[in-house]
């Protein structure tokens, strides 16, 4: 097994390489506005450090958000597009579960919380890091903070809001190696992986105007 794992949905332009037992290699730049620039390279960065072709990959993890549209979109595209040239399956995990997994508590319940932009979060509550509750939703803080109260969080969501997740802490952002080390164990326990859709949860900024008059040639 040769896992590439990929995530664009938050700030991080994060890609791993996984073996089936261990991550071999990983790379992670927080910019949220040059996603595109960066992931390719990324996926050139790691497998170099790995000493691997990209022909040698069997599968493909690709993180599904919840995240916005754009970001969310190029990590997508660039997963099916891999597996689609190299003939290998792409599985999804949701970018809130790669956070849980990394998260450092044993015991839940706690919050995973991504910023969500527009003053709002994305966010999950879980048993533990591997057992996802509710979620994922978008919301603003204050309107879940009865909700989530005294549970421990984790996420830029989070430790943006520190009002509402109070007990807030790192990892701040998903990493690669998080998703790869989570596809791998799940599918080494014969689990079946989400399909590579995103979970876009609301509609994009973009919209076209109402009232849009439709001018064509005679």
């Amino acid at each position: 097994m040769l896992l590439l794992a990929l995530d664009t949905a938050t700030p991080a332009v994060t890609v791993a390489l996984h073996d089936g037992t261990d991550v071999i290699a990983s790379s992670s730049q927080v910019d949220a506005r040059r996603h595109g620039e960066l992931l390719l390279p990324a996926v050139d960065r790691v497998l170099a450090e790995a000493g691997l072709k990209l022909d040698a990959v069997t599968g493909i993890v690709v993180g599904t958000g919840p995240g916005p549209y754009t970001g969310l979109r190029v990590g997508l595209m660039t997963a099916d597009t891999f597996g689609l040239a190299l003939g290998v399956p792409v599985h999804g995990v949701c970018t809130l579960d790669g956070l849980a997994y990394a998260a450092d508590i044993e015991k839940g319940p706690f919050v995973v919380a991504t910023d969500a932009r527009r003053k709002e979060v994305y966010w999950a509550t879980y048993a533990d890091s591997r057992t996802r509750l509710t979620g994922p939703a978008v919301d603003r803080p204050a309107d879940i903070a009865e909700r989530v109260a005294g549970l421990p969080a984790v996420g830029a969501g989070a430790l943006l809001y520190p009002d509402t997740f109070p007990r807030a802490h790192e990892p701040e952002h998903v990493s690669a190696a998080a998703l790869a080390s989570l596809a791998a164990e799940r599918l080494a326990a014969g689990e079946e992986l989400e399909e590579p859709r995103p979970m876009y949860l609301r509609r994009p900024d973009a919209q076209v105007p109402k009232n849009y008059k439709v001018v064509t040639p005679k």
